[in-house]
């Protein structure tokens, strides 16, 4: 059993900022430092990129949109056309590296358990005893996949958008897209340049008229995800807050006629799916678009679950528990929202640590 003052877990955008500014504040190496203030992060991937890595193949830079600096860098300089799975992994490498963030991979997270004063850490490669966790994991490992009346008796292929690769695997085939999220209006335009596509949502999509202004729009939908997290409430997700833009990728959509919603079918059977007007609709594939939800069963056994099923906040504490920071989660979601929620992550655990030290009785 090993010791770090605090142990992050995940090395994602919001985790490598968590990492950041802990090296910031002064806290070493838990791979080499005994004394003093530590830390490690326990990254589940083989590589660094966090969830980037997985992207699909034709979500090039050019939707990234620059946001995704991380603290105390510069934001590489990239060709628009390339693959983000390819280019923003390379740059997570590259800040690692030059950040000397002592990073565990590939490191499963099995439990967090509560010790007493201390959490107990347990993971596939042996068990941490820390004074405070930074939970990083993000939702890309625990998609949202419905359970639908038929779905074992499909014939053809069903796939989520964490399974997608690119449109070239639909080529001719009559596709059926599930999700009114930005990867499902995405993966539509896409797949429908090369097959027929069916797209059914639950309600129908709002789709924002006019440019997104981050200091009042924006603002609005961060107070109200933060209203719903300070009250306990699942988290949604982003898009049922925003609202879907009229990207270049959703009006290319329209005008191709793909972007056609129904309702959703009330089953589906051996070769297709029956409609919500009784009448049927042969399909070769259903794609599930139907999003993610925060990947947090490694934090089951501490308790913090409310009746409601969410996990009551106080910004990136868990009400609960003060040693408990969920980032990237909730508010923070974003790439702008991960950084600025690592740096608050660590204000408030500094803080603590400090209170403790003060309160502590003094060695005889």
């Amino acid at each position: 059993m090993r010791h770090a003052t605090v142990v992050v877990i995940g090395a994602g955008q919001a985790g490598l900022s968590a990492a950041h500014h802990l090296t910031r504040r002064g806290f070493a190496s838990a791979l080499e430092a005994t004394t003093g203030r530590t830390l490690v992060v326990l990254d589940a991937a083989t590589a660094p990129g966090g969830a980037w890595q997985h992207r699909w193949r034709s979500l090039t830079m050019s939707t990234v949109n620059g946001i995704f600096a991380l603290p105390g860098a510069e934001p590489p300089v990239v060709d628009t056309d390339e693959p983000s799975r390819e280019a923003v992994p390379r740059y997570f490498a590259e800040y690692e590296a030059s950040e000397h963030l002592p990073i565990l991979r590939p490191v499963r997270v099995t439990r967090v358990d509560d010790a007493g004063e201390e959490l107990v850490v347990t993971t596939d490669a042996g068990v941490w005893r820390t004074d405070a966790v930074i939970n990083a994991t993000g939702t890309w490992t625990n998609p949202l996949l419905p359970a639908y009346p038929g779905a074992e008796t499909f014939a053809g292929r069903q796939l989520h958008t964490r399974d997608y690769v690119s449109a070239d695997e639909f080529a001719g085939l009559r596709v059926a897209v599930v999700g009114g999220g930005i990867s499902a209006v995405q993966q539509l335009e896409e797949i429908s340049r090369v097959a027929e596509t069916f797209w059914y949502t639950r309600r129908e999509p709002t789709f924002i008229e006019g440019e997104f202004q981050p200091e009042t729009t924006g603002r609005a939908v961060i107070d109200r995800v933060i209203a719903d997290v300070e009250a306990g409430r699942p988290s949604q997700s982003v898009v049922s807050y925003t609202g879907l833009a009229w990207t270049p990728y959703a009006i290319a959509a329209r005008e191709r006629g793909a972007l056609v919603r129904r309702p959703m079918f009330t089953r589906i059977e051996r070769d297709g799916v029956r409609e919500a007007d009784g009448s049927f609709t042969p399909v070769d594939a259903i794609l599930w678009a139907t999003g993610f939800r925060p990947a947090l069963s490694h934090l089951d056994g501490l308790g913090l679950r409310n009746d409601l099923g969410g996990i009551e906040m106080r910004g990136t504490r868990v009400a609960a528990d003060p040693r408990i920071h969920l980032i990237g989660f909730g508010p923070s979601q974003s790439t702008v929202g991960a950084n600025r929620a690592g740096r608050a992550a660590v204000v408030e655990i500094v803080k603590m640590l400090d209170a403790r030290a003060v309160t502590a009785p003094s060695a005889l």
